[in-house]
Order: structure tokens, then sequence, then C-alpha cells
């Protein structure tokens, strides 16, 4: 599906939303590699329909991608985005800055967030997904406020002025690189390259559902992409869905 990935790029001006185009798109038979990149989007969103504030200057852009996987497994490619853009981002900053991992899908600079994925499918069939889109936004030169987790961008965080064509073909080379790798060994190195950047490892960490919420010790991550956390009882518990708090 990856190793020989093409990406054929579709720029816009303006959007509603580079997520909706890309399904659309996707619905349509739109080959794998169709990236939808918008320099403005109208409303964008991010996970539970949150609004995703879309500042201009700032990069929008959905990925199709259509793997030979069931849906749990089509699921990872969520944390195969997030490592990808975690690699990208940290090799246009300053050695000092450190870029973290947060649980599920956030890349965050100094534990403020640079970048969100959201991930939607679609498939008939229970062993296989017809198709991915892998929605992404980097907050290249402006910081949005009004914010639930604090924000930044690469500007703020010491990149300097980046061309954002220059910032989307780059997150794309490491897609490309971290998919084929994904489809040959599996999650085990995604796995192992998310939890080497993974924000409150060992630590306390809240987790909040629509309708409770509960503490843990964050210990790991399994191969299905649920965190592992040991309760104040001593026990543990898979997180499969949820916002975390640190």
């Amino acid at each position: 599906m990856t190793a020989q990935l093409a990406f054929s790029v579709i720029e816009h001006d303006t959007l509603s939303s580079t997520n909706d185009e890309a399904c659309r798109l996707a619905d349509e038979g739109a080959a794998a590699g169709t990236v939808v990149w918008a320099h403005r989007q109208q409303a964008g969103r991010g996970r539970r329909g949150r609004r995703w504030q879309s500042p201009e200057g700032n990069l929008f852009f959905s990925v199709i991608l259509r793997p030979a996987a069931p849906p749990a497994l089509a699921a990872q490619l969520s944390l195969v985005t997030a490592v990808a853009m975690a690699e990208t981002l940290s090799g246009l900053l300053p050695d000092d800055a450190r870029v973290e991992q947060k649980w599920p899908n956030d890349v965050l600079i100094d534990g403020k967030k640079i970048a969100g994925i959201l991930l939607e499918s679609s498939g008939a069939a229970a062993d296989r997904v017809d198709w991915v889109v892998l929605g992404c936004g980097v907050n290249i030169a402006v910081a949005p406020g009004d914010t639930t987790l604090p924000a930044t961008s690469l500007a703020e965080a010491g990149a300097g002025l980046l061309d954002r064509k220059a910032v989307l073909m780059a997150l794309l080379d490491s897609l490309r690189r971290w998919c084929a790798e994904w489809e040959t060994a599996g999650i085990a190195p995604v796995r192992t390259a998310w939890l080497a950047r993974a924000r409150g490892l060992g630590e306390e960490i809240t987790v909040r559902l629509p309708h409770h919420e509960f503490k843990g010790q964050f210990l790991d991550m399994d191969d299905s992409g649920a965190l592992i956390l040991r309760l104040a009882d001593g026990s543990e518990k898979a997180v499969t869905a949820g916002d975390v708090f640190l």
C-alpha cells in the first residue's frame, strides 16, 4: 500500500474542512496518496466534533489511504501519523525544543499543543476498510487562543519563518516512510517511537470520559494503542477512549 505511495496534492485557497473534502473524494474513488490541502478552513474540526481553529498561516491537510487492514488495525494509522509528525517537526526546531506525544493524537512542544490528528474511515466489510482519511493540523505561524490545552506554533518555538508547502512535503515524506515501516513490521516500531516521546509516562494522569473521570499512573501503551494505567487500588486498566489531562 505505502512503500511506493505517490502523493498527489490538491491545493485549495479555502475549504469548509479538508477532511470533509477528502472523505468525499475517497467515496468517489480517489486514489491512495491523494492529499487535500487548504490555506484556510471555515469549519475545521478535531476529535469529538470539536472546532479546530484555522488561522491563516498554519497548515491544514488530509491524506487518503487505502490500507488492506480491518478497522482495528487501520486505526493505528493515527499513531503512525503522530510519530511521523513529531519526527518532522523535531527536525525543524532548535535542539533544545522538546517534542512530545500526548495520547491519543496530539503533538506537543514543551508541553504546548503544536499539532493534532483526526482519523476517519469507511468500510462495508468487517475485515477491511475501504479508505482512511488522516486529517492533520499544524500550527506553523500562529498559536490559536481559547484552546483546552495551551498551544504554540513553530514560529513561536524557534523554527523561524517556514514555507507551508515545504513543511507539508517534509511531513508527507516522513509519513510515507513510517507507513511503510508499519506495513512491513507492524505496530512494534511505531509504538517504540511513540513511547520515546510520550508525555506523562510514569506520572499520574487524569482520563476524562463523557460521564466520569478517573486517575492512574501512565505505565505503557499496548500494541492496540490503548493506554495502560495503574489505578489507586493497584489494578491495571486499559484505556481505549477519552481525553487525557496531565
